[in-house]
C-alpha cells in the first residue's frame, strides 16, 4: 500500500519523448525501413517531428527537428520528409491532436488495404473501441496538400484512420494516449487476421468492448508508456541524448 508502481523514468522533453516513442512503435512493429513520421505540437504550435532519412531504432533526442505548421525547417541537424505535408493538414484541421503517429505496419496495413477495420476479439484489442475512419482511396502521396486535407477531412474527430493501399494514421492528446492507440491497434489487426486463418471466431460483445475500451479514452493504461520506455532504455540510454 503506497508503494510507486514501478521504477520512475527520467522527467522527458517533449524531443525525448518523441524519441522514445518513435523507438517503442519500431518495436511494436512500426518499422518500414525510412517511412513514417510522429509529430508532437508544442506550446506554440509548432511541431517536432522525426528526421526523414532514419529508420526509428535509430532516432535520438538530438535528432529531432522542428518545424513551423508550413513545414519550414526551425531548428535541427537533418531533413524533413515531403510527406509531413500529412501531419500539417490535420494539425490545422484537429486542434486536438497533440501527438499524430504515421507509418505503416504489417497488420494495420493489410486491413487498410482491405479497406475495412477488423473486429475486436479480445480484451487488448479492445483498449480502443473508438471510431477507426477509412480513407478509401489511393490518389497519391499525401505529400500533395488536396490529398493530405482529403484525409484529415475523411479522419473526422476519429482517432484511428485507415489509409487504403497505404498504412494507418492515429493520433492523442499526448504520447501516451498515441503509443497506446498506436500498440493496441497494431495487436487489434494481427489478432483478426490471425483468428480469420485459423476458420474465424467470436468478435468480443460490443456493449463490454464499448464499457471496457471507454476507459482508456479517459486515461492511458497506467504505467504503460513508462515501462516500454525503460525497456528501450535499458538496451540504448544515448535516446535521450541532446
Amino acid at each position: 500500500m503506497g508503494n510507486p508502481m514501478a521504477p520512475a523514468i527520467p522527467e522527458l522533453s517533449p524531443r525525448q519523448e518523441v524519441a522514445l516513442l518513435a523507438r517503442i512503435l519500431y518495436r511494436e512493429g512500426y518499422d518500414d525501413h525510412l517511412a513514417g513520421h510522429i509529430t508532437l505540437k508544442l506550446d506554440d504550435d509548432t511541431l517536432l517531428v522525426n528526421p526523414f532519412g532514419m529508420p526509428w531504432d535509430e532516432v535520438r533526442a538530438a535528432d529531432i527537428m522542428h518545424i513551423d505548421l508550413d513545414g519550414n525547417v526551425l531548428e535541427g541537424p537533418w531533413t524533413v520528409t515531403p510527406a509531413i505535408t500529412l501531419h500539417l493538414e490535420l494539425h490545422k484541421m484537429r486542434h486536438d491532436v497533440g501527438v499524430a503517429v504515421h507509418n505503416h505496419p504489417r497488420w494495420g496495413t493489410i486491413w487498410a488495404d482491405i479497406g475495412r477495420a477488423p473486429e475486436i476479439f479480445d480484451q487488448t484489442a479492445a483498449m480502443y473501441h473508438g471510431e477507426v475512419a477509412v480513407y478509401s482511396d489511393y490518389p497519391g502521396p499525401v505529400n500533395e496538400p488536396a490529398n493530405a486535407q482529403d484525409v484529415a477531412k475523411v479522419m473526422g474527430s476519429a482517432n484511428v484512420c485507415l489509409l487504403a493501399n497505404h498504412g494507418v494514421l492515429i493520433v492523442g492528446s499526448d504520447v501516451r494516449f498515441a503509443y497506446l492507440r498506436a500498440a493496441v491497434f497494431e495487436w487489434r489487426c494481427r489478432q483478426a487476421w490471425h483468428v480469420a486463418a485459423a476458420g474465424g471466431g467470436k468478435p468480443m460483445r460490443a456493449d463490454v468492448a464499448a464499457e471496457f475500451g471507454e476507459m482508456f479514452n479517459h486515461v492511458p493504461f497506467p504505467g504503460l508508456f513508462d515501462a516500454m520506455a525503460r525497456r528501450e532504455l535499458r538496451v540504448d540510454p544515448t535516446i535521450l541524448d541532446e
